[in-house]
């Protein structure tokens, strides 16, 4: 029995599991240091109060903007040149555009950059996911997807206390730091052996065009999109705009937006590694999400409907609301499972993007609504809108939890 769990372990831990793991940590450092040092960096580069919010938007979808080109963009080259080719290349751009932003002095120069390390940090996690899956046997995808993503959610919490360290063009130069260290790791990584074998087949290998050209992957594809979205509904809108809630429910003392983040990337790595064991006990990645995504559903409603008359209730609720978004991990790990290894990487890459850029339609939805319905009602409209779509979508997906990887499109 030792002898097996050790054997358990060994491969768990395997190097490519590790700086898969350690590269996404790194990737969701910098994709939340941006909304922790937004107003100190912008009030140092002299824009005033009242356009703190405006151009701090700006930036963000900025980065969005390049989240989804590189998400695309590194998916191809995952599946054209190799799953390897995009954990150096993405962390490369995103580590020399993150010491660039350290040094940024107007608006212009902050904007760019933030395109820039959108797209670099766009190829961490589909190419880690996609490596880790076709690197370890079925029985043991979903404990390589827990590893890998609760080292990213604590890059979040990680950003955070940096932040509150170190003045924000340091909080910079860490995040850079820590990328070219890692570069140092994946030297030594080995590629996947299913793409190997993969570039010796007369196959063709990351054509976007194929999720277009046939309606059955085309529909796999959109839906495992909105699987994701409700994620996203609870990061985009419940905890971005965290310190208006608070306003809402009565609370004199301001929330800090960062905290909040903290707070709710804290929760999802118990989360992350609940689902995960979930799926593992369940043998299925659809029920484990589902728990998941009701349980969130029922928590959206006590953050939003509850009196709560303190500050530590309301953060304690962050956090608790934070543990049942953490299905992230099952999503990512399913949509890789969903496709064939010629087509792998571009959609586990560019999915999680996509799902990232649905930020913008949910934080404008909640722009539109929330004159007429109000900040508490217009958000159960959207949450509740977000799960069902998302519900239904996952029932029309196949189970994968027992799907072999070696199989082409």
């Amino acid at each position: 029995m030792e002898n097996k769990e050790q054997s358990l372990a060994k491969q768990l831990l395997k190097l490519p599991v590790i700086v898969a793991a350690l590269g996404y940590l790194v990737d969701m450092y910098d994709l939340f240091l941006f909304s922790v040092v937004r107003v100190p960096s912008l009030k140092s580069l002299g824009v005033p109060d009242g356009l703190l919010l405006s151009e701090g938007v700006f930036l963000l979808n900025m980065q969005l903007a390049g989240l989804l080109i590189g998400g695309v963009f590194w998916g191809i080259m995952g599946d054209k040149k190799g799953r390897l080719s995009v954990l150096f290349g993405s962390i490369i751009l995103y580590s020399l555009s993150n010491i660039a932003n350290g040094f940024v002095q107007t608006l212009p120069q902050y904007a760019v950059l933030r395109l820039i390390a959108g797209v670099g940090l766009a190829g961490e996690l589909g190419a880690g996911i996609t490596l880790v899956a076709e690197l370890l046997p079925q029985r043991l995808r979903g404990y390589g997807a827990i590893i890998v993503s609760t080292m990213g959610v604590l890059g979040g919490v990680l950003a955070y206390f940096v932040a509150d360290l170190f003045q924000w063009r340091v909080s910079y130069f860490v995040g850079g730091g820590l990328g070219l260290l890692l570069l140092v790791l994946r030297i030594n990584v080995f590629e996947s052996g299913l793409f190997m074998k993969l570039k010796e087949k007369p196959v063709e290998r990351g054509n976007i065009l194929m999720l277009f050209n046939n309606f059955k992957r085309f529909s796999r594809y959109v839906l495992a999109i909105i699987v994701g979205i409700p994620i996203w509904f609870v990061v985009g809108v419940l905890i971005t705009f965290s310190p208006e809630f608070g306003l809402a429910h009565g609370l004199t003392e301001p929330i800090v937006a960062g905290k909040a983040v903290m707070l709710t990337f804290f929760g999802q790595a118990f989360g992350n590694i609940g689902s995960g064991l979930l799926s593992q006990k369940l043998r299925s990645r659809k029920k484990a999400i589902a728990i998941f995504m009701l349980c969130s559903f029922a928590m959206i409603l006590v953050y939003l409907l509850i009196p709560v008359k303190t500050n530590n209730l309301f953060y304690f609720l962050i956090f608790l609301l934070g543990i049942f978004n953490g299905y992230w991990a099952l999503f990512i790990i399913m949509a890789a499972e969903l496709f064939g290894t010629n087509i792998r990487s571009t959609v586990a890459t560019s999915i999680p993007n996509f799902v990232r850029g649905a930020a913008i339609p949910l934080t404008a939805s909640f722009a539109f609504l929330k004159p007429d319905f109000g900040v508490i009602n217009g958000s159960i409209i959207i949450g509740t809108v977000s799960i069902l779509i998302a519900l239904v979508a996952l029932i029309f997906l196949q189970e994968t939890f027992h799907k072999d990887m070696n199989y082409e499109e």
